[in-house]
């Protein structure tokens, strides 16, 4: 399995293809096989890369608390490694935040940005939410967490047309939510409770996709309409009728408005 050591710490990742490279940051509760529906395909024409960052999926666990920063360090590292001057990044949510504050503070690294569900800095309701969720991660019940966390992610007519579905994805945690797991999400979740880079944002002047989602209840519309009021020349799309889970919801769509970007600009 390829694991690259940065700062003493291994980190793991994947990647396909050949062309143009296309970095893939997660979101929370994501790891690298979660990309696979998008990396199957842009994989014919670029080279992409999924990359667990630290806490993540099957990277190393960090000791101590640590910020969005922490994590920018690892991805810039992670890239100088694969002797990559310039990728595309693609961030959802969590990975969002980081590939924005990666953007803000090593812009000449980013040929272009896309960003789907993010948001600049984090509000008091955002902290909250993240709060709800450590609790039910603290309880170990994977019952209790995944009927803290689901009905967020997802649209309420998703929710309701594929509640089994739902509800068997919550039963994957049975096997994942014990005491380590727990404590990397907590640290995860914390690391973004200062975030703000809302003012840095005029300093990217790469190509810039905005994704939302008409329905998101984590990261509204409005989080993603101050991302794009500051950064120049961006482009922003919102999906109709999905939740914060868009590239779920609608993979074939998600996947074919990032297309069309990278296409109609490169």
């Amino acid at each position: 399995m390829p694991y690259m050591n940065i700062m003493n710490k291994n980190i793991y990742y994947k990647e396909y293809g050949s062309g143009d490279p296309i970095v893939f940051l997660n979101g929370m509760m994501m790891a690298t096989n979660s990309w696979s529906p998008f990396t199957r395909k842009l994989s014919k024409d670029y080279r992409t890369i999924t990359v667990d960052l630290l806490d993540q999926g099957r990277s190393d666990s960090s000791e101590d608390s640590y910020n969005i920063d922490v994590q920018v360090e690892f991805l810039k590292q992670f890239l100088q490694e694969l002797n990559l001057e310039k990728v595309h990044l693609l961030g959802t949510s969590y990975g969002g935040k980081v590939a924005l504050s990666f953007a803000t503070k090593y812009p000449s690294n980013i040929k272009s940005l896309i960003l789907s569900n993010t948001d600049s800095y984090t509000t008091n309701i955002m902290n909250d939410i993240g709060k709800g969720w450590i609790y039910g991660a603290s309880t170990l019940d994977s019952r209790i967490f995944s009927t803290l966390v689901m009905p967020y992610i997802y649209s309420y007519g998703y929710y309701e047309k594929n509640h089994e579905e739902i509800k068997s994805k919550g039963k994957a945690f049975d096997n994942i939510l014990d005491e380590e797991w727990y404590k990397r999400f907590k640290r995860g979740i914390e690391s973004a409770k200062d975030y703000n880079v809302y003012h840095e944002l005029k300093k990217i002047k790469s190509p810039t996709l905005i994704i939302s989602s008409e329905l998101d209840i984590i990261t509204p519309i409005g989080y993603q309409k101050s991302i794009y009021e500051q950064i120049g020349g961006s482009q922003w799309i919102i999906m109709k009728g999905v939740g914060h889970a868009s590239m779920y919801e609608k993979p074939e769509e998600f996947l074919s408005i990032v297309m069309k970007f990278l296409k109609e600009n490169f």
